[in-house]
């Protein structure tokens, strides 16, 4: 009895301890280490409003797919070296899984320092394929100039932050986050309002943060409870590479379709914004506003996403496929929770959100408040899909759930952008949202449910 007990307790806990205990200990600091992490957008956008205006949040939205596109590298790298990490651990190959760690912080720091080099060079054309108009483009070139030189520590931080969750530390991973944030809001309004450096304040801020999270990030290295880190786990292969980057691309993918969503529908917004009444700028200051208010709610998917993975990868490693159904039935039920909450909120008071990030004219609200209730109206179907879809790539696979992100992004989303505005004007662009959303649900609807039902079978 004494030697089962002994055994219990040396067992990781992923393993037998009660499913929601599991979830709200791993997903409630990685939902508030997410949005501490979006804070860093929201944050610059809300001052960069007050202080510079509607051009600078203008600036700030055409600049938002570097972002995306960092963001998309960081989460390829992070979880898919945290879904092996979970994997291998619930496999009990404790010493694959060091190589994990090991190979996963190289690779952060090597790609994290290549993207940021293209950045600096083709950040011109980079910035005008991204929408940029005349009135925008200098602050833009500003903002993004300073903030690409965080880049690798951005990607290395958030890749680190999901290891440590799967190690079991999610309070850790969670810090990482908050440092940063703390940072970078204390500032924003030192260097924008007192020290008057306007777009390159907020982005300074944005970057000495970062660089606080880095460090508090890379000292878990010293502190991984589950493996020993030793100096030739710190070893790079293209198998490594490969491994990695395949168990990671349903998330990765996600961010680079959100990228080129955004690229495609700031360029619609600025041609049938010239078009309308509201001209070029309005249509991309609000909605940048809105996308970033989006992002908020993303996050907090995103977050239940982090936390449901080392659980499921964990679980079925050890071929536990009851606690595997019931930690993701779980985690959909929680995401459509947070996002009717939300619905709520856009619904029905969307000028309380909007005048958070700073004043505009009539026109300004009419097209902010309209895009607002009717891009963000399917929200709830929008939850259960990115769930489903990291769901495949945290049970090992991760093509079918790359499939499922690319249907909803991509295969849908841009032809609707393309489409819709050419019968409906700029209502189309937002239109193309609750179009595609209910589409892409049915689909994965149809796929989740044969793989609940067979899961164990094979």
């Amino acid at each position: 009895m004494e030697s089962e007990q002994k055994e219990l307790q040396e067992e990781n806990p992923l393993g037998f301890e009660r499913i929601h205990v599991l979830l709200r200990k791993f997903a409630v600091p990685s939902v508030i280490a997410m949005l501490v992490s979006s804070l860093y957008n929201v944050v610059d956008q809300i001052f960069i409003g007050w202080g510079v205006g509607p051009l600078g949040n203008a600036a700030t939205n055409v600049a938002f797919p570097v972002t995306t596109i960092c963001m998309a590298i960081a989460l390829t790298l992070g979880i898919g070296s945290a879904a092996r990490y979970s994997l291998h651990l619930g496999r009990k190959e404790e010493g694959e899984a060091a190589k994990v760690v090991g190979s996963g912080f190289c690779m952060m720091i090597l790609f994290g320092t290549i993207y940021a080099a293209v950045v600096e060079i083709f950040l011109s054309p980079m910035l005008r394929a991204f929408g940029a108009t005349e009135n925008i483009f200098d602050y833009a070139v500003t903002y993004t100039k300073i903030t690409s030189l965080g880049i690798p520590m951005l990607i290395t931080m958030n890749g680190l932050s999901n290891l440590a969750r799967a190690d079991g530390s999610p309070m850790y991973s969670m810090t990482c986050m908050l440092v940063g944030a703390i940072i970078n809001t204390v500032l924003d309004p030192v260097f924008i309002f007192v020290c008057g450096w306007g777009v390159a304040g907020a982005a300074w801020a944005t970057v000495i943060g970062q660089a606080a999270s880095f460090i508090y990030a890379v000292l878990y290295l010293r502190k991984f409870r589950r493996v020993r880190l030793q100096k030739e786990h710190f070893r790079l292969t293209l198998c490594q590479i490969r491994q990695t980057c395949t168990m990671g691309m349903s998330n990765g993918l996600n961010q680079i379709a959100i990228t080129a969503v955004q690229v495609i529908m700031n360029r619609s917004l600025v041609h049938y914004g010239t078009l309308s009444a509201y001209g070029p700028d309005i249509p991309l200051a609000g909605s940048g506003i809105v996308m970033k208010v989006n992002g908020i709610i993303f996050a907090v998917i995103i977050g239940i996403n982090q936390g449901m993975q080392p659980i499921v990868g964990f679980n079925y490693g050890a071929k536990k496929f009851s606690r595997v159904r019931r930690t993701y039935m779980l985690a959909v039920a929680s995401a459509v929770a947070v996002t009717l909450a939300g619905l709520v909120a856009f619904e029905f008071f969307p000028h309380y959100v909007l005048r958070i990030f700073g004043n505009g004219d009539a026109l300004y609200f009419e097209f902010s408040v309209s895009f607002m209730r009717t891009f963000l109206c399917s929200l709830p179907l929008v939850a259960t899909h990115l769930i489903s879809a990291n769901f495949f790539a945290a049970i090992g696979k991760p093509v079918r759930g790359a499939l499922l992100s690319l249907t909803r992004s991509v295969f849908f989303f841009i032809p609707a952008v393309l489409i819709l505005p050419l019968f409906f004007g700029i209502k189309g662009i937002m239109m193309a949202a609750p179009v595609t959303d209910s589409v892409s649900f049915l689909i994965v609807t149809a796929c989740i449910i044969p793989e609940l039902r067979n899961m164990g079978k094979e």
